[in-house]
């Protein structure tokens, strides 16, 4: 006979035998004493061929493991079921051949069905009362295979139960299945789905909990062990004391089966029973919080919640967290194991992790979006009520109320925001934004504001409310020292952070704009209240303080604005992802950076260009008068753009400092009490967060910032004409002429011009052309007679500039507002 006609044979005879085993399966579970009937065994013939042959093959969960930017450094894993899918060709040849010896001798001289194992099971099982299986390594799989595949718990039943049913219709799907996968598929499915105890799922997540290796490492006598391990995990548990010698007498028992399939010698399973095993028992970390070191667990978590929030990984949370901890991905993220290490070093010297004040750092690289580091002086972790070991809320309400604070254990994401935290003020960082919007507008960075140190805006603030004028409801903010007052350009404000160049250059931008500049470069106004405040034009417009950083937001957006800019007006979303790959090695592209062109490459050179004055570089034009953190230059020996701020009473400080290739911003805070009377000290955040990057870009080519073109620089200055004591027609009507835009403060100021008529223009001597020039209106009173607190009307365009203030040597020490 040919081969394939014996093939044929075999095929025909299986069916057949099964179709009349069918009926003695039925028979038997009524009338046990003639299972062997004739007559009974036609019973269930028909029924046999109608049932289903195949059903859905539904994946069964994997482990998704995540990795640093490096490929290497393993951040954490995430899964419900402890499994990783491996090849028959990455497994030990002792592994199959334990597993056939000890559940299913015959596996490689049926089609899928013992016949004749399965009909002696069922009459032993129902003339004695024992339990014998019969189900060969096919039918077993079958059983797994649509556990895996159920939809509802009734499905998980019924793929389960003890029933002839259940058992001819796993009979008819278990010859598919043995035709489809064929013998070494069926095997290779098999051990990679079977529990093996411990929360361990397939053979190598087995040989890895309790050996500590791969799965090609196994010598005989640990695959003997895994092999007896699977009829019963709960029974033969090597790891339990009790039950190792059991164990051990299965595995043993495994040996000689081999044996007498002829897979091993007599001499070699002798040898393999003398083998003392070594047990590791070592699970790997499942979720952020077992993440080690501990320093990755706040990125660790920035990186669930962003998963959690891709469409790419389902339609709904559920599905994306199941997707998340049983879809077997291959996860290589943007976080650069030696950037973090530098931060979370950097932090911890300059602040312990039991201290009250948090002190949060983000780096983020230009261009891509991709979060390099994330640390903070907490551990990540949840408080044990059982075993207090957080201080009391710095809260002194809170405390008296017995309510332990977030320090030093938590995971809360204060570093991104999210899941109620909102963000810190971040001060003077915020005063890049009215620069962009003035740029924007065509407004040059050489456009000049007289700069009083009380600055009476026309901005509404009510009397009486911090920040307000003694005498008018209107929006007066003061510099840090009288010695800022003066004529400023962009460079020099920004330089020595002049709070009353920054106002009126926002109001003649813009508020609304302003916030709309802040957005598009990646400020994203986490409070709800103060999202439908910057939302609503209207609203935005009466917002004078926004300037001045009292607005939310996280390390992670600020740093990510400056990279915009250092990236060319290139926005990029921040992602903690390099890429992707799914179980089948198929790349994914949710984690593919998501840019946009935010601003023109000419605005986000001209504010970059500003930038530089704070940290202590140069513009391009050498326009850099006075710094506030002049030390950062020479300690990063890169070119550098950045910006201090301060909020009121020192309740928070921030530093951002950026290169052309990573952005490093700081915020120090009391995340619990935000009104907190301590004073944040900047002499602690600035050296975490430029050290940060001074490690960061050791080893690197310096790279200059691209300089903006002098039109962006200079622009098209033109004289604003006097108008003082014209009336407001007139006025208009002249700087109108002469190609400014035109608005009235009508609050009148103390002049010696007639009441009713223009005091004088804010600004006054010249301005880009288009830009907005407000007219001051004489109250008819004497002005003051303090010069800083009105315009220096006696100034013309060959003033010379503002002081510089301290010398070099003070500036180093890196301490400003």
């Amino acid at each position: 006979m040919r081969a394939h006609e014996n093939s044929r044979f075999r095929n025909v005879a299986t069916l057949a035998a099964v179709g009349v085993l069918s009926g003695v399966i039925v028979a038997a579970a009524a009338f046990p004493l003639a299972a062997a009937s004739g007559l009974i065994a036609k019973a269930g013939a028909v029924s046999f061929d109608a049932l289903p042959a195949s059903f859905t093959v539904k994946q069964a969960p994997q482990a998704t493991q995540v990795f640093a930017r490096d490929g290497r450094t393993q951040l954490a894993t995430f899964f419900d079921e402890n499994r990783k899918d491996v090849q028959l060709a990455a497994i030990a040849p002792t592994m199959p051949q334990a597993l056939v010896a000890a559940e299913d001798q015959s596996f490689y001289r049926h089609n899928g069905v013992d016949v004749r194992g399965l009909a002696r099971a069922v009459v032993v099982n129902k003339t004695t009362g024992a339990q014998q299986g019969g189900s060969t390594l096919d039918m077993q799989l079958v059983r797994m295979l649509a556990t895996y595949a159920a939809t509802d718990p009734q499905q998980v039943v019924e793929a389960t139960e003890k029933s002839t049913s259940r058992k001819i219709k796993e009979s008819r799907q278990a010859l598919a299945l043995d035709k489809e996968l064929g013998k070494n598929g069926v095997i290779e499915r098999y051990l990679n789905m079977a529990p093996f105890g411990h929360s361990t799922y397939g053979i190598y997540a087995a040989s890895s909990y309790y050996f500590g290796k791969t799965p090609d490492k196994l010598s005989l006598s640990e695959s003997a062990l895994l092999a007896g391990v699977i009829r019963a995990p709960s029974v033969y548990d090597p790891m339990d004391e009790g039950q190792r010698p059991q164990t051990l007498e299965r595995r043993d028992w495994v040996l000689d089966q081999m044996v007498k399939t002829g897979a091993i010698t007599t001499a070699q399973a002798t040898a393999a029973k003398a083998v003392q095993l070594k047990f590791v028992g070592k699970s790997p970390n499942n979720g952020c919080t077992a993440t080690k070191p501990n320093d990755y667990g706040f990125f660790c978590d920035y990186f669930q919640r962003w998963w959690l929030a891709q469409e790419a990984f389902g339609s709904s949370t559920y599905d994306r967290e199941r997707r998340l901890r049983g879809g077997g991905y291959r996860v290589v993220t943007s976080l650069d194991p030696t950037v973090q290490k530098a931060a979370q070093k950097n932090v911890t010297e300059q602040l312990a992790v039991d201290r009250k004040e948090a002190l949060m750092v983000a780096a983020v690289e230009p261009g891509t979006g991709r979060v390099r580091a994330l640390a903070t002086n907490r551990i990540f972790g949840i408080d044990n009520p059982g075993n207090p070991k957080n201080k009391p809320h710095s809260n002194p309400k809170e405390a008296q109320r017995g309510v332990r604070g977030t320090y030093p254990v938590t995971t809360n994401p204060l570093i991104t925001g999210g899941g109620g935290v909102h963000g810190y003020q971040a001060g003077s960082t915020f005063k890049i934004f009215p620069v962009v919007a003035a740029l924007l507008k065509g407004m040059p960075m050489a456009t000049e504001i007289n700069a009083p140190q009380v600055y009476r805006s026309g901005y509404y603030a009510p009397q009486g409310e911090p920040g307000s004028c003694s005498d008018v409801p209107r929006y007066c903010p003061t510099n840090d020292n009288a010695g800022m007052a003066g004529r400023h350009d962009m460079w020099s404000a920004f330089g020595r952070s002049v709070n009353t160049y920054f106002v009126p250059l926002e109001e003649q931008a813009g508020a609304y704009n302003t916030i709309q500049a802040a957005k598009a470069l990646g400020i994203k106004f986490l409070a709800p209240t103060e999202a439908e405040h910057a939302a609503d034009k209207e609203a935005a417009d009466t917002w004078g303080s926004f300037t001045l950083g009292v607005s939310a937001t996280t390390p992670l957006d600020l740093a990510n604005a400056y990279a915009t800019l250092a990236a060319d007006g290139k926005h990029c979303e921040p992602t903690p992802v390099e890429q992707i790959v799914d179980f089948e090695g198929a790349k994914v592209d949710a984690g593919a950076p998501r840019c946009d062109q935010a601003v023109p490459t000419e605005v986000a050179r001209g504010a970059i260009d500003v930038a530089r004055c704070p940290v202590g570089d140069q513009s391009a034009f050498g326009k850099c008068r006075g710094s506030t953190a002049g030390g950062v230059r020479d300690v990063v020996d890169h070119p550098v753009a950045g910006k201090t701020g301060t909020t009121d009473s020192d309740r928070t400080a921030s530093l951002v400092v950026t290169t052309t290739t990573l952005a490093v911003a700081g915020i120090m805070a009391d995340p619990d009490y935000p009104e907190t009377p301590e004073n944040m000290d900047h002499g602690k955040i600035n050296p975490a967060v430029y050290q940060t990057l001074a490690d960061a870009m050791k080893g690197k080519p310096s790279v200059n910032f691209p300089a903006p073109s002098k039109d962006t620089a200079y622009g098209n200055q033109k004289s604003i004409p006097s108008v003082s004591c014209d009336s407001v027609d007139s006025a208009r009507s002249r700087l109108t002429e002469a190609g400014f835009n035109v608005k009235v403060d009508s609050i009148p100021v103390p002049s010696n011009c007639p009441e009713g008529t223009v005091a004088y223009t804010d600004p006054t001597g010249r301005s880009a052309e288009g830009a907005i020039v407000t007219l001051k209106i004489s109250g008819g009173s004497p002005p003051p007679a303090d010069p800083t607190d009105g315009p220096d009307d006696d100034q013309d365009d060959n003033d010379p500039p503002a002081n510089d203030g301290p010398g070099r040597d003070v500036i180093d020490q890196i301490f400003g507002n």
